[in-house]
């Protein structure tokens, strides 16, 4: 599934053995990749000295035991003279790592898998690593960062959940797991007879076969499914989602592949709910892209499962690229938010995770703006409502004001500031300008930032060349400010 040109680059000349000090000959000095990009909210998240372009994920999960075995191969370009690199990689046991095929080195340490080849990797060089691996992927419980809620890989009744904003991708599989490091992904995924394999991107290939499963005594029927993403795709989007589902395919009236996939025990409280996910997925998506710029992804879709945690229904939907997952039937507001996520979160991603308002608050503003436009409340008065509901100084245990949106904090980057706060300051931002530069504005952070990262000052510069206004007082107030400011 690879471009021609990244193949052919991949077998480049290593770049002569690295002695015990880091040293190339004659080649300057090779030295470890950092074990961490020094993200402020998650300093462990991510690598440093290598650029991903390509996951292929070669993976079989059987349910009845729980068990996860892969084999992932990385194409990297590496950025600096390299001895070592590491990988993110939770829990899971590593059975084998080459690096160009060749057997290489490596230790854990916490989440780090620590990879040391043969021979250094010189600056520019794209390399191959493979990592074989299995286990029971453990689900992240606890956490404040997302109110105690369980994410990450989450084992259902007939199969599996993925979820996995912000941390949750190394649970899984071995990643450069921070969002400011793109790739693109393929998927072969071999489950049980009966059971589907769903993930990002759009489906390549499906058969049956007969497979064996590292838990059971001799090999049995299985299904094998081929996905590729082949955008670039920040690895918190990630999701493989496996179980029985009805699924329908086909394509918006815009002409965007569309699949939805929906577990069938949902059905019984919602007959339609297929027809449902999949209209207003269409719908949406073809909306957003008359609004915010064309769809940036070669499918849309919905992934909506009985997903569970020790016996209890999950609270959550998440912007997994090209299908948002979904824990159970959701509203129309909440597909209008997780598809706004498409342009904003996923074709233009955090640079770092104090960023994620640049996710969030677009995505509410836009369940707002879908609201007006489809004979509901104005997003004006959503706004004003919004900003009389919430009393400064906060109440005690219940921060709002305080939490400063372009930097809201590792333990409170999902409150509920990053999200309706931020609506309140881009509607704010859309009477300030008007409407004219506001879609403008919208249009042309998309466009410039598709496929890579933004981040606060750059939307800031943008918003002020694109209306011609110094907006400095106003962005003080409202992205940097701990207090409520007053309404302009």
């Amino acid at each position: 599934m690879l471009p021609i040109a990244v193949a052919a680059v991949s077998v480049v000349a290593l770049a002569p053995a690295a002695s015990a000090a880091g040293h190339g000959h004659g080649h300057g000095h090779y030295t470890p990749g950092a074990s961490g990009l020094g993200d402020p909210y998650f300093p462990l998240e991510g690598n440093g000295g290598y650029d991903a372009l390509h996951y292929s994920l070669d993976l079989s999960y059987d349910p009845d035991y729980d068990q996860l075995d892969g084999e992932v191969t990385l194409i990297a370009r590496a950025t600096q003279n390299l001895s070592s690199f590491d990988l993110d990689l939770s829990g899971m046991d590593v059975e084998k790592v080459t690096v160009d095929r060749r057997k290489a080195d490596y230790k854990r340490r916490g989440q780090e898998l620590i990879i040391t080849p043969r021979r250094g990797l010189r600056k520019g060089k794209v390399f191959t690593a493979t990592i074989r691996y299995g286990g029971v992927p453990q689900t992240i419980v606890g956490s404040p960062i997302v109110f105690g809620s369980p994410y990450g890989f989450l084992h259902t009744p007939d199969g599996a959940f993925v979820g996995g904003e912000p941390n949750g991708a190394s649970t899984w599989f071995p990643v450069n797991d921070h969002p400011s490091d793109k790739a693109s992904y393929d998927y072969t995924i071999t489950v049980p007879k009966g059971l589907t394999a769903v993930a990002n991107g759009r489906l390549v290939s499906h058969r049956g076969e007969v497979a064996s499963f590292s838990r059971r005594s001799a090999k049995t029927s299985a299904e094998t499914f081929k996905w590729y993403e082949s955008s670039p795709m920040a690895s918190y989007l990630t999701t493989i989602d496996i179980g029985k589902w009805d699924v329908k395919s086909g394509r918006t009236p815009g002409g965007v592949p569309n699949y939805t996939a929906v577990d069938p025990v949902l059905l019984a409280n919602q007959p339609d709910a297929v027809d449902f996910f999949y209209d207003t997925t269409s719908d949406v998506t073809d909306t957003w892209s008359k609004t915010f710029g064309k769809y940036a992804f070669a499918s849309t879709g919905a992934i909506a499962d009985d997903a569970r945690f020790n016996g209890q229904p999950l609270g959550f939907s998440l912007e997994t690229q090209s299908k948002p997952v979904y824990s159970a039937v959701r509203s129309t507001g909440t597909i209008v938010h997780e598809l706004a996520h498409q342009w904003f979160g996923d074709a233009v991603s955090p640079r770092q995770w104090k960023d994620v308002w640049l996710n969030e608050s677009f995505a509410s503003w836009a369940a707002w703006y879908w609201n007006e436009t489809h004979g509901g409340t104005s997003a004006r008065n959503s706004a004003r409502a919004t900003y009389a509901a919430r009393p400064f100084p906060d109440a005690a245990g219940r921060p709002y004001w305080s939490v400063v949106l372009a930097d809201p904090q590792r333990d409170t980057m999902f409150n509920d500031r990053v999200y309706s706060g931020g609506a309140i300051m881009l509607q704010l931002l859309r009477e300030k300008i008007g409407d004219d530069d506001f879609f403008k504005l919208l249009r042309t952070w998309f466009a410039r930032n598709k496929y890579g990262n933004g981040y606060t000052a750059l939307f800031t510069r943008t918003a002020e060349e694109v209306s011609g206004q110094n907006l400095d007082a106003f962005f003080k107030d409202w992205l940097y400010s701990p207090i409520k400011p007053d309404l302009p």
